[in-house]
């Protein structure tokens, strides 16, 4: 089956930077769109950048210029980069997929930015 796995999360330090990454496995043909969303507490859940697989990207208003999303179809990864970071960037990231109509979730990984 299909599954997505994140890792690099982690303490990130306001102005700093952390890299996320997220593998998938199983997944024939790979994804027609790899997508950060994030989910602060109390809040509900939001995209934070989406990539294509012809390369177009899409970015929320509040991480436009500090986050980029780095796709590579061959190897189904998808990175997200996020530099400058602020005390509100503090949340739970979740990878997801989306191939036709079917969409795919990783597990979340901590995001917490405290100085």
């Amino acid at each position: 089956q299909v599954q997505l796995v994140e890792s690099g999360g982690g303490l990130g330090q306001p102005g700093g930077s952390l890299r996320l990454s997220c593998a998938a496995s199983g997944v024939i043909f790979g994804f027609d769109t790899m997508s950060w969303y994030r989910q602060a507490p109390g809040k509900q859940r939001e995209l934070c950048a989406a990539a294509t697989r012809s390369g177009s990207t899409n970015y929320a208003d509040s991480v436009k210029g500090r986050f980029t999303i780095p796709r590579d179809n061959a190897k189904n990864t998808v990175d997200l980069q996020m530099n400058s970071l602020k005390p509100e960037d503090t949340a739970v990231y979740y990878c997801n997929g989306v191939q036709w109509v079917n969409n795919y979730w990783g597990q979340g990984t901590q995001v917490p930015v405290s100085s």
